[in-house]
């Protein structure tokens, strides 16, 4: 399924998500109109390490990012590693593999829609969104 955000196109692997088309394609919209920061859908997760690393990228909160090595420690295994699982996201923005990054907290690819343009794009807004959610409390 391609879904549209911010003016590219992300596709979402929709055989992996119990929900409706409809409803992915509206929480992703809330999300980009900043009214959601994590989706509420039922996803299966592919097993291995993949998986691990889905279900840990799902872990980062919205507006805040991890690098490679960081999640590498936390599954014992290889930065290498989590940047080919990163890769292999079948769900991209569901699964926010954007928010995972280079030690130096450079991008270092992102296999969704124009790639590390689209990556710098959601973590702008999502910090831009953020400060603003600070400042309001």
């Amino acid at each position: 399924m391609d879904v549209n955000i911010f003016e590219t196109t992300v596709e979402i692997d929709e055989t992996l998500i119990a929900d409706s088309p409809t409803v992915v394609r509206e929480q992703i919209r809330e999300y980009e109109q900043g009214d959601r920061q994590t989706f509420d859908l039922t996803v299966a997760l592919p097993d291995g390490v993949t998986g691990e690393v889905m279900i840990a990228m799902t872990d980062i909160p919205f507006g805040e990012t991890q690098t490679y090595g960081e999640i590498a420690a936390q599954l014992d295994t290889s930065p290498i590693a989590i940047g080919q699982a990163c890769a292999r996201n079948p769900l991209p923005l569901i699964v926010p593999c954007h928010r995972v990054v280079g030690s130096n907290g450079g991008l270092k690819g992102y296999s969704a829609a124009d790639g590390v343009a689209t990556k710098r794009q959601l973590l702008d807004f999502e910090a831009q969104f953020r400060r603003c959610l600070k400042k309001t409390d």
